[in-house]
């Protein structure tokens, strides 16, 4: 079995440090600070003290934050050295794709207690990046009492929160049971329910592999992508305009598809911020046909959207930023002219 090296090590050079804080707190009278890398090694998270001693991540998380941090446990590490013949340490895993990984379980700026995390589901970013370096976006929900990250334990980029809200004084700390890889665009739509219809689409027989496709790496064509990702009562409205149609099986296999790619710009991570402010933005779509974004929205959407067959929907939720590409939450399914 695989082992994760220089943990004794690590862990002895933490307590020393610790000791030397808490002797110079009794020289000045000063009570000791525990920060959140003091209090994930007190509780024996010595594979993730291991780990962001190799990506030189300690001494940001002793900073003053305040920092949600979702630390995965010793299993977890494991579990990730497994899944890659070529890791037998955290010593093997190359040092900026660990540093991104770590900081992909980091919420910086924020204390989230588990209390906040209903079944709506809220997200954060969290201080990986990804395209156009921008940071990546996290999605927490609770789920008939536990807490999932990113979808879950039974999701690829997901895991549980397995103990919740360990306190320290520059933050607060929820224990995982996986090591969060960072998303897909395909993965944030699995991890929300909200998305539902648009996955069942996307995996209707008869359709193109939207998965493989909409799962490739930046960096590598098409990604990355901007998904305008309709939500369950889009779907709904759009099933309910044809007598005819009751799941997304009943539209013509040829229509759908034209539907589902005119959602998606390929080789282009536009960010709400990339958007003309005060005008139009005329993206050409997957499917071939161009939409029109204007800024600012009305009724209450941060923008609105004219597709190609003439109809407006509105942006209602932006920037759920993943490693290939950016999502925004849309109100209506946009239909190209046919």
């Amino acid at each position: 079995m695989k082992i994760i090296s220089k943990n004794l090590k690590f862990l002895a050079v933490f307590i020393m440090v610790l000791g030397l804080t808490a002797c110079d707190s009794d020289d000045d009278n000063t009570p000791t600070v525990q920060t959140v890398v003091d209090v994930a090694v007190a509780n024996g998270f010595t594979s993730l003290a291991s780990a962001l001693e190799r990506a030189d991540l300690v001494l940001t998380l002793r900073g003053d934050g305040p920092f949600t941090v979702f630390a995965p446990d010793n299993a977890a590490f494991q579990a990730l050295l497994d899944s890659n013949p070529a890791w037998n340490s955290i010593d093997d895993i190359e040092i900026s794709l660990l540093t991104n990984v770590l900081l992909n379980h980091v919420i910086i700026g924020t204390e989230v207690q588990s209390s906040a995390i209903t079944s709506a589901g809220i997200y954060a970013n969290v201080g990986a990046t990804g395209p156009g370096n921008n940071n990546l976006s996290i999605y927490a929900r609770e789920n008939a009492g536990t807490v999932e990250i990113n979808g879950g334990d039974a999701t690829t980029a997901g895991a549980d929160v397995t103990s919740a809200n360990v306190g320290a004084d520059n933050g607060i700390i929820h224990v995982i049971n996986k090591v969060l890889l960072p998303p897909t665009v395909v993965d944030m739509a699995l991890a929300n329910p909200e998305f539902g219809s648009l996955v069942a689409s996307l995996t209707t027989a008869g359709q193109p592999d939207f998965v493989s496709i909409l799962s490739t790496a930046n960096g590598t064509a098409p990604a990355p992508f901007t998904v305008f990702a309709p939500t369950n009562a889009a779907f709904q409205a759009l099933l309910d305009s044809n007598m005819m149609w009751n799941s997304p099986a009943d539209i013509d296999s040829a229509l759908l598809t034209a539907v589902l790619q005119h959602h998606v710009l390929a080789g282009n991570n536009v960010q709400s911020g990339d958007l003309n402010q005060n005008g139009d933005t005329v993206p050409e779509t997957l499917q071939g046909q161009n939409i029109t974004i204007t800024l600012p929205g009305t009724n209450g959407n941060i923008a609105d959207i004219t597709d190609g067959a003439g109809n407006s929907a509105g942006i209602i939720a932006v920037d759920v930023q993943t490693a290939n590409g950016v999502i925004h939450v849309i109100n209506a399914v946009l239909l190209p002219a046919t």
